[in-house]
């Protein structure tokens, strides 16, 4: 029997990256992984569809290539299946990666499902399935099922979609983002149920190739985790692209035709009305995968189908953790990933600081992007703070305006008391990859004098956190 200080059950971002670190500490590590390194992130989910994503950016630039003074010979099209196959291929590039990086760090890798069967020992017997299609074959060099023993067991199993009752998927006319992720071809009109990060890149990404998309969302707002403003501007400009948008809706029923659905949609005035469509995408959450791995058994607490969890990840049971989408939201990879480090380092006796939920940031795809960290205006006068909002629209930032990209808005909310950052929310282009400089400021408890004093490079997109700092103190000079 196979003897570990630390095993790890889930290859995603969260299981390799929480394996490696726990190798670098000197542990002896194993990952037990049933269909794919690289989990669902590396493979259905986070890189594949920004691989989409990026195509239908570049769609979008060529059909509007007059906009830049050039003259495309020729018309542009989607390829459907081309766009499918490279998206396909940068998730195998990656999960090829992990497993190089796995085997450097000497993590053994242990091919298929895993249960926990007493404190100390799991049970690992052959993967009976996978996500598309049939079993994935072990990696070379893989060990198989048995019975392995680990000082200490770490939970990174993930999430899969959430099902509603009468909408369950079928991989033909209703979809989750899997079967979206590999269509056969462009569907003519797209039904989108849910507005989160996953509804509205998949309405983005199909919009661009030239679906009908229409969205329905329950609540009253389009991705309801952020701030009410940045959601308003977003709607505008994804109606603008000829999305059709209905919030405090539901469908009540889904009726399957041929080669089509038909859903009841009823509306937040009470009226109902039909929508058909060639195919819908359920986006209505996931949920964490806490089945079949003796939980209930062991007396690990679970609370609305996660597992409960402290700062340094360790669940009710002493030698068992929970990281990632398992251990509930954010359900996001880097949160995963950090949560996993966290938590080993705490394994070695490094006392981390805990996991700080409020500094994660998010990121959604779409176009135009959308990014965020900490409270937003209306959170944080919920938490009975007296704030300090200040705003910065695009189409006063010289780099943006030379990008063709001249809508957006960068906002931050201030404690007014103290000066401390409390949020930063944006939309526009290329704000995934502007957010982090908020993240880490507020990490660095760094207040508005500091970021006021701060020089930002020009001409960059930067500038425009710069100035939404400056007019949350009638600073601002651009505007």
């Amino acid at each position: 029997m196979s003897s570990y200080d630390v095993i790890v059950i889930g290859s995603g971002p969260g299981g390799y990256v929480t394996a490696i670190r726990a190798a670098q500490l000197g542990l002896k590590t194993a990952v037990v992984e049933r269909e794919h390194l690289g989990g669902i992130c590396l493979n259905w989910g986070c890189i594949p569809t920004k691989a989409l994503l990026r195509s239908a950016e570049i769609l979008h630039y060529g059909q509007h290539a007059k906009d830049y003074g050039l003259v495309l010979n020729g018309s542009i099209s989607a390829d459907t299946a081309a766009v499918v196959k490279r998206s396909r291929g940068v998730s195998a590039q990656l999960a090829t990666g992990v497993g190089f990086l796995l085997k450097k760090n000497k993590v053994d890798v242990i091919w298929g499902e895993a249960t926990i069967t007493k404190p100390g020992e799991i049970s690992v017997v052959a993967s009976t399935r996978s996500v598309q299609g049939p079993p994935i074959p072990p990696p070379k060099g893989a060990q198989g099922p048995g019975t392995y023993q680990a000082k200490h067991i770490i939970l990174a199993t993930g999430a899969r979609p959430r099902v509603l009752p009468g909408i369950e998927p079928d991989r033909k006319l209703i979809w989750t983002y899997f079967d979206a992720m590999v269509p056969a071809e462009t569907p003519k009109s797209l039904l989108v149920i849910g507005s989160g990060a996953i509804g509205i890149e998949f309405a983005s990404f199909y919009r661009t190739l030239g679906a009908e998309v229409t969205v329905v969302e329950v609540l009253p707002q389009i991705l309801p985790v952020e701030d009410e403003e940045i959601a308003a501007h977003a709607r505008k400009r994804f109606e603008k692209q000829g999305f059709k948008i209905l919030t405090g809706a539901k469908v009540t029923k889904v009726e399957k035709g041929a080669n089509s659905v038909t859903a009841t949609v009823e509306t937040a005035d009470g009226k109902t009305q039909a929508i058909t469509a060639d195919r819908l995408i359920s986006a209505v959450g996931v949920v964490g995968n806490i089945e079949n791995l003796g939980l209930e058994k062991l007396g690990v607490k679970t609370e609305r189908g996660c597992i409960v969890t402290d700062g340094v990840a360790r669940t009710s049971v002493p030698g068992i953790y929970a990281i990632g989408d398992v251990a509930g939201p954010p359900m996001l990879a880097h949160k995963a990933e950090h949560e996993g480090v966290v938590c080993v380092e705490a394994i070695a006796g490094k006392h981390p600081h805990p996991l700080e939920k409020d500094k994660i940031p998010g990121c959604t795809y779409c176009t135009p992007q959308v990014a965020s960290v900490g409270l937003t205006e209306k959170k944080a006068k919920e938490a009975g703070y007296e704030v300090k909002v200040g705003r910065f629209p695009f189409i006063g930032n010289g780099k943006a305006i030379a990008l063709g990209e001249p809508e957006g808005l960068v906002k931050t909310v201030f404690d007014a008391k103290t000066g401390k950052l409390l949020g930063a929310h944006m939309v526009g282009a290329e704000v995934t990859e502007l957010i982090q400089g908020f993240v880490i400021a507020m990490n660095l408890e760094t207040t508005e004098e500091e970021l006021m004093h701060a020089v930002f490079p020009h001409p960059t997109l930067s500038e425009m956190m710069h100035e939404s700092v400056l007019d949350a103190y009638g600073r601002a000079i651009h505007m």
